[in-house]
């Protein structure tokens, strides 16, 4: 009777058994999926020319900027970060995670000014929206692009995996209003091209992105604001106005950090500021017609030159919870950096080759993550480089072409910064620690071995790099009635 009861009981243990085990397995795999970090929010903001001697968390004596300095305070503050020194070698080397001499565009190049069948062709170079879009993020761009022209290329940015964008054209061969990105701006979205009247550019883009967060805050968002500040023609803001340069490039610069205030109220407003990591630097420096102060030295605009002024960024990093507060970081770290960090951030495996869109290219950066949120003293590298500055390309028949072979450039570790030529020579050398205005130049004083080990592993650097600089990465795009010849000898870029 009892060996017929426990017949009948066993099957039932079992089954009772494997129920508990699918319970609790089904218990770790919720636990699993609960415990699994979203990936964050990342906002990149790139304000346009504009130098630590006018960000007063930097030392800036003849400015205060309390909005980005409080962003600065809540996160860590970069000394060691090399932009290139003008516009488009920098904007194009953040796209791709290539240096220029990889990427092609070691020269400014005025696509809607200048035309000619150039422009970013995200066929033929890595793109870090594309990137982005494909690591499951919504995708946002407002400000300045400038690397297309968006009468030939109306759907470039949705090519650049961008969903939103809220762009000034630039300026557009032909078309007077265009010239405009801060008064009555003229400005391309979905909707085409058109002027706003009575509108303040850098407010039109700073609403589309506050937009954009209030309508995306439930997924992960990816947003690039390559500002149109602080970028010449001199201009005054709907808070301050002046009559001379100088005072409405303090006006630029406040308005700057104005917005910059506001773009962190709309992420505590929706209610994500804790899972949004927001980046905050510049292209290059302030143009040399502006001088500040900065630490009680004066500093000349270093625009489009490789001296410090000119490509030595101000970065700061902010993600509440995250990103330790109050920090300083001596890491070495470049603009080719940021494209692996990104993916990095987002939970992507990080390599020197990545696949995108069936394609492979190799990436030059290498991801910060680890200093970022880790307090890791030292990014995974030994030097940074810059180069690009001034312009020296013109329009030929087989394209857009650089006119050197080699364009001079500037290599640095913590301490020695090494200055080459276009003949591949080192020409300066300078103990950055000891000589922050580079007025010492040590080529001729390598007499002790510190100078000499660290004048070599610079130096020995330059052997790695192509004998010759790419040309700029382009299908030519068929040729406009609104062109322009640009040549060496027309020295356009300067007009």
């Amino acid at each position: 009777m009892l060996h017929l009861i426990h017949d009948k009981i066993y099957p039932m243990k079992t089954a009772l058994f494997f129920f508990s085990l699918l319970l609790l397995s089904s218990c770790k795999q919720e636990s699993q999926t609960e415990t699994k970090e979203t990936p964050p929010n990342i906002i990149l903001i790139m304000v346009d020319d504009l130098g630590k001697e006018w960000v007063s968390h930097y030392g800036a004596e003849d400015i205060s900027t309390p909005n980005i300095d409080a962003l600065a305070k809540s996160g860590v503050t970069f000394n060691n970060v090399y932009s290139m020194p003008q516009c488009t070698p920098t904007r194009v080397t953040l796209l791709t995670g290539q240096y220029p001499f990889k990427h092609g565009w070691v020269n400014h190049w005025d696509v809607p000014r200048w035309g000619g069948g150039a422009h970013f062709d995200e066929t033929m170079n890595p793109s870090i929206g594309i990137a982005m879009k494909e690591a499951g993020y919504t995708t946002c761009i407002a400000g300045k692009w400038q690397i297309d022209d968006f009468r030939v290329e109306p759907d470039a940015l949705l090519r650049n995996g961008f969903d939103e964008f809220c762009m000034w054209t630039g300026y557009e061969s032909g078309i007077k209003a265009s010239a405009n990105r801060y008064q009555d701006p003229y400005i391309f979205t979905k909707e085409g091209s058109k002027t706003h009247k009575g509108a303040f550019g850098p407010d039109v883009f700073k609403d589309f992105i506050i937009d954009f967060i209030d309508h995306n805050k439930k997924s992960p968002m990816f947003i690039y604001f390559p500002m149109v500040l602080t970028h010449t023609p001199f201009v005054n803001t709907p808070t301050d106005s002046a009559t001379d340069n100088l005072g409405k490039h303090k006006a630029m610069v406040k308005y700057t950090d104005r917005i910059t205030g506001e773009i962190i109220q709309a992420l505590e407003n929706a209610g994500i500021r804790d899972n949004t990591i927001v980046l905050w630097t510049t292209d290059n420096g302030t143009t040399g017609a502006i001088t500040g102060k900065r630490n009680g030295l004066k500093v000349q605009g270093g625009k489009a030159k490789t001296i410090e002024p000119g490509i030595s960024a101000p970065f700061i990093a902010s993600w509440p919870g995250k990103i330790k507060g109050n920090r300083i970081s001596n890491a070495l770290i470049d603009f080719t950096d940021f494209y692996p960090t990104f993916l990095d951030l987002a939970g992507q495996a990080v390599q020197r080759e990545q696949t995108i869109n069936g394609k492979t290219y190799e990436i030059d950066g290498y991801s910060f993550k680890d200093v970022l949120l880790k307090n890791v003293d030292e990014s995974k590298r030994e030097w940074i480089l810059g180069m690009g500055g001034g312009n020296n390309a013109a329009l030929t028949q087989n394209g857009v072409e650089n006119q050197y072979l080699f364009r001079d450039r500037v290599l640095r570790n913590k301490k020695y910064k090494l200055y080459i030529n276009s003949n591949r020579e080192p020409e300066a050398f300078f103990d950055l620690l000891q000589d922050a205005e580079e007025s010492n130049n040590l080529i001729d004083s390598l007499n002790s071995e510190e100078r000499k080990s660290n004048f070599k592993q610079l130096y020995e650097v330059i052997a790695t790099f192509p004998e010759k600089d790419h040309d700029p990465k382009y299908l030519p795009n068929p040729s406009q009635a609104w062109d322009v010849e640009v040549t060496e000898e027309s020295q356009l870029w300067k007009k």
